[in-house]
């Protein structure tokens, strides 16, 4: 199984590269806890989605370290890989969104089910093994997929707003809708809106809501191919700024009967970095876990031996 890790966003909000901003003493960043779960919930490879750009740049900082833990791939996304015949607006700088992304990374995924996942998110260790034992379970041909599942009220950051997949479930937990809010927000009186144009519209705190943790079959690479065909043949939004998001195909896919969703619930409280100010939580939190026991003090450092004195 593998893990693909979609590192080739720009931070615009964060102001830098905060995938590769370090997090503990170790200079460890929130992507190695990732690669660390994933490893002891099975996953053997890791396909890191990066810009060609920063390629030297992750292998000297993330790959050479923990390459002898786990097989290493990189795959490159860039505005300019695109189906023949489209026609790259001008000024256009920024790569086309997650589903794009993923699609860039399939020749280094290979014929393997895989975990899709943001870089700069911190997810908990209970959700790497939801997934991957499902996905252990599921055959490469099947086209039953599944999702972490987060509380929306576990998600939020109080410097800003976010953007989450709003997700509807049936009895079986399996998913029936899912609606990407790019503006969530926790507002002064208390309630969780979102923000679609100068509206704000309440939401539930308490539902589920995606963090872009996908357990997917090879299947998904046929099928994201025909969306993102459509997604450059529609001429709607500002062909500057609007991307293909991963959530939003999965969904349709879904809607067409092509596949099913699992909904694997989690109570982990999400921490990750969207703004610079989150920083200071993030490390404070990543500090009390390495505190309790839930993680090593350096993940990928090895131990020191010890030396015996001959008497």
């Amino acid at each position: 199984m593998t893990l693909v890790i979609l590192a080739a966003g720009m931070g615009s909000r964060y102001g830098g590269l905060k995938q590769l901003d370090p997090m503990t003493k170790h200079g460890e960043f929130i992507l190695d806890f990732s690669v660390f779960d994933a490893k002891k919930a099975g996953f053997d490879k890791v396909v890191f989605i990066i810009k060609k750009e920063n390629e030297e740049l992750f292998k000297e900082t993330v790959g050479d370290r923990i390459g002898a833990q786990i097989e290493v791939k990189y795959a490159f996304q860039s505005v300019d890989m695109v189906p023949e015949g489209v026609v790259i607006p001008e000024g256009r700088t920024k790569p086309w969104g997650t589903a794009h992304a993923l699609m860039c990374g399939r020749d280094a995924i290979g014929d393997d089910n895989m975990l899709v996942i943001n870089a700069d998110d911190f997810y908990g260790s209970e959700a790497f093994e939801a997934v991957g034992e499902f996905l252990k379970n599921t055959p490469k041909t099947d086209v039953s997929y599944c999702m972490a599942g987060y509380i929306l009220r576990n998600t939020l950051t109080e410097y800003g707003s976010v953007s989450r997949g709003i997700c509807e479930v049936d009895e079986n937990n399996m998913l029936t809708l899912i609606n990407e809010r790019t503006k969530i927000y926790r507002k002064s009186d208390g309630s969780v809106v979102f923000l679609e144009g100068d509206t704000e519209y309440p939401t539930d705190e308490n539902g589920y809501c995606s963090m872009n943790f996908w357990g997917l079959t090879p299947m998904v690479f046929g099928q994201l191919e025909k969306e993102l065909a459509d997604f450059f043949a529609d001429p709607a939004g500002d062909p500057c700024k609007k991307e293909c998001y991963l959530p939003v195909c999965i969904n349709r896919i879904k809607d067409k009967g092509e596949c099913t969703v699992k909904v694997l619930p989690t109570e982990a409280k999400w921490i990750g970095v969207t703004y610079p100010e989150d920083k200071p939580k993030v490390v404070e939190a990543v500090s009390q876990l390495i505190a309790d026991g839930k993680y090593p003090d350096g993940l990928f450092v090895k131990p020191k031996k010890r030396c015996c004195r001959k008497k």
